[in-house]
């Protein structure tokens, strides 16, 4: 029996069955469970979401940083269990939210890490790899900051320096935990296109968890839009006709017009009463 991958040459990875979450006695903690899924060679794919719902678990068990608690993910034709690091690091990158610690650090330095498993023991940098280090900088435009410590840029900007280290790295498949946080309405716009095209142009797939659900709707190839039950997946039009949005972001103060694509916030009735007297 052929593989999905084999049937489909177009997909990157794909589970089974997954389950994810974490394993505690007596029972494990499952956060999702019977997930089928896949990533598909140049698309970009939006995972959205309230918070609890899973979505970082999802991409940590994706990425190999935790393991699944049922299930499979199979990672060009074998299981993702059965490759090293090493190998990883050339099949999919990763690049999460939280603020690294470094010392002494410069941007460029950061950048050009993604390219250490393309190298040789001695971790020497050879032209090809400087040109996708300068290259990476200037996509995410930091190209006058390359030479500032890591500790002299804004939160914003060490997003921009990470997200550049994974296109630098240059694999079939890029994962990123919210990578529009700490970023300006600017740079988050500039940040979801550039994915969107580094996708297209070099056939990779590319899976983002955000809460910008209504950039996630003009932009994304797919939208996986997790809830306590399950995953809803589509296009945008699909999870929008589906009435996905509208039943799991369901909310006194604001509902989800089909037609803007857009959440609308309810006008808040008036009252005599202090901040402090009004219930959340």
């Amino acid at each position: 029996m052929k593989s999905l991958s084999q049937l489909d040459p177009s997909v990157e990875l794909f589970t089974e069955n997954l389950s994810i979450g974490y394993p505690q006695k007596p029972d494990p903690f499952i956060v999702q469970k019977e997930l089928n899924l896949q990533l598909r060679k140049g698309e970009m794919i939006c995972v959205a979401g309230p918070n609890g719902v899973g979505k970082s678990t999802l991409l940590h068990t994706l990425a190999g940083l935790q393991n699944p608690l049922a299930g499979k993910i199979v990672l060009h034709g074998q299981n993702l269990s059965s490759y090293s690091m090493t190998e990883k690091a050339f099949l999919l990158s990763l690049t999460l939210t939280d603020r690294i610690q470094v010392d002494k650090m410069t941007v460029w330095e950061l950048v050009a890490m993604g390219r250490y498993p393309h190298t040789n023991r001695f971790g020497k940098l050879h032209t090809s790899d400087l040109e996708i280090i300068e290259r990476s900088i200037a996509q995410v435009h930091l190209e006058d900051k390359k030479k500032w410590l890591l500790d002299n840029l804004s939160d914003g900007e060490r997003q921009r320096a990470m997200i550049a280290k994974v296109l630098a790295q240059a694999t079939p498949i890029l994962l990123f935990d919210e990578p529009t946080a700490h970023l300006d309405l600017t740079n988050r716009v500039s940040t979801m296109l550039l994915l969107k095209n580094v996708a297209k142009s070099c056939q990779v797939s590319v899976l983002l968890t955000t809460h910008e659900l209504e950039m996630a709707l003009q932009l994304a190839d797919q939208i996986w839009l997790m809830h306590p039950d399950g995953v809803d997946i589509g296009t945008p039009d699909e999870v929008i006709a589906k009435g996905s949005l509208q039943h799991i972001f369901q909310s006194d103060l604001f509902s989800f017009d089909p037609v803007s694509r857009r959440f609308i916030i309810h006008p808040v009735k008036e009252t005599n009463a202090s901040p402090l007297e009004i219930k959340k």
